[in-house]
C-alpha cells in the first residue's frame, strides 16, 4: 500500500526511561493504558476519504494520538522546563501555565520549571526580564484569574540569541503558548535547535481566541470569548429596542476570521446581520447592506449588527499603505466607526431618524477567566503537551481533531488561516439565525 504523508513527529532520539507514572500495559485491568507511536488517529474522518484511499490503494493521512508514553526522552530528575506566553491576551493561558506545571512537577516530578517573562523578549538577556522559578504556592490560584501570570509580548526576537538563552540555561524543554506568529517563532526555535545538534525539545499550545489555527477543531479561550461576548449582545439589543429605529452595532474579535461573531450571534439569536472578513458585501446598491438595514428597520424599528474586526476592509479606500503590528499582522481599519457614519449619513440622506450605538468590547473579553469548558480543555491540552514533549517529541503543537488530541507538526498549522466555510452547514446556521440575505453584494 503507498503511504501518504503521515504528519510524523520529530523526535529527539530513542526514549528509553521509564516513565513514573504507573499506567497499565494490558486491555482490561480498568486502568488508563500507554500511548504507543504507532496509535494514530485518520485526519479525514469521511466516507468519501476511506474510499478514495481504498480505490488508490494509499494510506490515509492520519496523526499521533496524544497521551502519556511508557518511555520517555528526559529523565525528570535532572530536566528543567520552561514555559512563554506571546502574542494578544486569551482566557485560558493562566489555566494552561497552571496545568503545565502541575503535570510537570506532579506527574513527571520535574523539579525545576521557569517562567519566560513576556514572551521571547525574555530569551533575550539584553531586555533584563529575569526568569520566574515555578512552586506550587505561585500557581495555585491563577487558574481563577484572566491575563497571563507572565507576561507577554508581541514581535520577532533574534532566533540565535533565543537559542543561547536556551542552551546557557540549560533548558531542556521549552513550551510556547501563542498563536500564528508564536508557533512560527517556535518553529524556528527548534530548526536552530536541530542544526546545533541539541537536545532541546519544543512543544507548541495554540493559542488564539480567533480560532483561526489551521487544522484543530478550535483553540482555547474561543468559546469564553463568545460566552462573554453573549451578555453583551443581549444588552446591545436592549439598546436597540429601546428606541425607536434605535441600532447597535457591536465589534467583536476576528482579524481573518469571523468564528466568534458567528458563533455569538447562534449564541444570541437576537442578530440581525453578522459581518465577517470571509464575506465581502457591498454597503450600496439594492441588493447593498444599506438597503437591506432599511428593510430591517421599517418593519420591525430596531436592529442588532455583529461585525468582526478584520471585516469589509474592502470598503475603506485603496491605496494607502499596509500598517503591520509588531507581529507582522496587517492593522486593520475600524470598521466599527465606519458602519456607524455611513449608516447614519444613509438615513440622514432618506430622512430617517435613527439612534445608533456603537459597542466595542474587545479587551474585556481578551482579558476574561476562562469558562468551566474552556478550564478543562485548557487542562487537557498541557497535560497532553507535556506528556509529548517528555517523551522526546519536538516541534509539535497539541490540539484536538476530530475530537481527538493529537500531536501535529508546527509547520503543518501556520500555513494558512482557518477560515469558515461560506459553503458550510456552519454559515448556514447563522444565515437562518439572523434572517440576513444570503448574499450582500
Amino acid at each position: 500500500m503507498a503511504s501518504k504523508n503521515t504528519f510524523d513527529i520529530v523526535s529527539l532520539g530513542n526514549a528509553s526511561i521509564p516513565s513514573p507514572i504507573h499506567l497499565s500495559k494490558t486491555a482490561g485491568e480498568k486502568i488508563f493504558s500507554f500511548v504507543e507511536d504507532s496509535d494514530r488517529m485518520l485526519m479525514d474522518v469521511s466516507l468519501a476519504d476511506f474510499n478514495s484511499c481504498i480505490r488508490n490503494n494509499t494510506q490515509p493521512n492520519c496523526l499521533e494520538k496524544a497521551g502519556p508514553r511508557e518511555a520517555l526522552f528526559f529523565d525528570p530528575k535532572s530536566t528543567t522546563a520552561a514555559i512563554v506566553t506571546c502574542g494578544g491576551l486569551c482566557p485560558g493561558i493562566n489555566n494552561v501555565i497552571r496545568s503545565l506545571f502541575m503535570a510537570l512537577h506532579y506527574f513527571y516530578k520535574v523539579e525545576r520549571i521557569i517562567g519566560i517573562r513576556y514572551g521571547y523578549e525574555g530569551l533575550i538577556p539584553g531586555n533584563g526580564h529575569d526568569f520566574l522559578e515555578f512552586t506550587p504556592d505561585i500557581v495555585k490560584d491563577i487558574h481563577e484569574f484572566g491575563g497571563t501570570l507572565l507576561g507577554s509580548s508581541r514581535g520577532a526576537q533574534s532566533v540565535p540569541e533565543m537559542v543561547d538563552a536556551l542552551e546557557k540555561n540549560k533548558i531542556d524543554i521549552l513550551f510556547t503558548i501563542g498563536g500564528d506568529g508564536t508557533l512560527k517563532g517556535a518553529n524556528a526555535i527548534g530548526e536552530e535547535i536541530e542544526k546545533r545538534g541539541l537536545k532541546i525539545a519544543v512543544a507548541g499550545i495554540p493559542k488564539t481566541i480567533d480560532n483561526d489555527i489551521d487544522l484543530l477543531d478550535k483553540s482555547f479561550g474561543f468559546e469564553t470569548a463568545f460566552d462573554v461576548a453573549s451578555p453583551i449582545i443581549r444588552n446591545a439589543h436592549n439598546e436597540a429596542t429601546g428606541a425607536f429605529n434605535g441600532i447597535s452595532i457591536v465589534k467583536l474579535m476576528g482579524r481573518d476570521s469571523g468564528f466568534i461573531a458567528a458563533s455569538t450571534a447562534i449564541a444570541m439569536p437576537v442578530v440581525n446581520f453578522v459581518l465577517i472578513p470571509e464575506i465581502h458585501f457591498a454597503l450600496d446598491g439594492p441588493n447593498g447592506f444599506l438597503e437591506a438595514l432599511k428593510k430591517r428597520i421599517n418593519l420591525k424599528h430596531h436592529a442588532v449588527i455583529v461585525v468582526a474586526e478584520g471585516a469589509g476592509q474592502n470598503l475603506f479606500e485603496t491605496g494607502t499603505e499596509e500598517v503591520h503590528d509588531a507581529s507582522g499582522n496587517i492593522k486593520h481599519q475600524d470598521i466599527g466607526l465606519f458602519l456607524k457614519h455611513r449608516i447614519k449619513q444613509y438615513f440622514d440622506t432618506i430622512e430617517t431618524k435613527t439612534t445608533i450605538k456603537y459597542i466595542d468590547p474587545s479587551y474585556i473579553i481578551r482579558s476574561a477567566p476562562a469558562n468551566a469548558n474552556d478550564s478543562l480543555f485548557c487542562n487537557r491540552l498541557a497535560h497532553h503537551a507535556v506528556h509529548g514533549a517528555m517523551a522526546g517529541k519536538t516541534k509539535f503543537v497539541i490540539g484536538r481533531l476530530n475530537n481527538r488530541f493529537v500531536y501535529i507538526p508546527i509547520s503543518k498549522v501556520v500555513n494558512q488561516r482557518k477560515k469558515i466555510d461560506m459553503e458550510g452547514e456552519f454559515w448556514f446556521a447563522v444565515l437562518q439565525s439572523t434572517g440576513q440575505p444570503f448574499s450582500m453584494k
